[in-house]
């Protein structure tokens, strides 16, 4: 509410005046009064995100310029670590993997990069797990997508809820785990010793 007002005071012409000429606003003036559906007001300035944009995001990211900055920050921040490097750059999966690995393989032989251990010498079974680890999220993704029936303008909408949902069932079951768990504590404390009486 202090961000829209601050919003309408600036692009009110009257407000505006008013305030650079006596550093007040008037309060009961129609641009403050809150009467409006804030909602519908900040949709107007702010248009919906749907699946297709991010999709279509996603299509100019890569192999952009900034995706190539992001990879190269990101290598040089995890000194190489690969699996903290495809969790971090944006729009990844696994079967992208061969072609950022390529992007930094070159900018090592040209010198722009430094050669970490930790890339140059990675081990088979660590890019194994990382696959492994990769498709079995991606599988599960798909099972939820499915599960969900995402396909519509409100697939981001859906899955935003569902994961609520889900953490919310995690905390539940994480408190009453801590309940069950104090309460039989306390039962095994055994008798409580009676108070001694007070002597005559």
């Amino acid at each position: 509410q202090l961000l829209s007002k601050a919003y309408a005071v600036l692009s009110d012409a009257g407000q505006r005046a008013g305030y650079d000429e006596r550093g007040a606003v008037d309060e009961e003036g129609e641009a403050l009064r809150g009467e409006r559906d804030w909602e519908q007001y900040w949709r107007l300035l702010f248009q919906k995100i749907t699946v297709k944009d991010i999709e279509d995001f996603e299509k100019s990211y890569k192999g952009s310029e900034e995706e190539l900055a992001d990879i190269k920050s990101a290598y040089l921040d995890f000194e190489g670590d690969m699996d903290k490097i495809m969790e971090s750059v944006l729009c990844t999966d696994y079967t992208d993997e061969p072609r950022i690995r390529k992007i930094i393989e070159r900018a090592i032989d040209s010198g722009e990069l430094p050669s970490y251990k930790a890339f140059v010498k990675e081990s088979k079974q660590k890019m194994m797990a990382r696959r492994r680890r990769a498709e079995k999220e991606a599988t599960e993704a798909e099972k939820a997508k499915e599960e969900l029936g995402l396909g519509g303008e409100d697939d981001l909408k859906a899955l935003i809820q569902s994961r609520n949902k889900n953490r919310k069932k995690e905390m539940d079951d994480f408190l009453a785990q801590l309940e069950a768990k104090y309460r039989n504590n306390t039962r095994k404390g055994g008798k409580k010793t009676p108070a001694k009486k007070a002597k005559k």
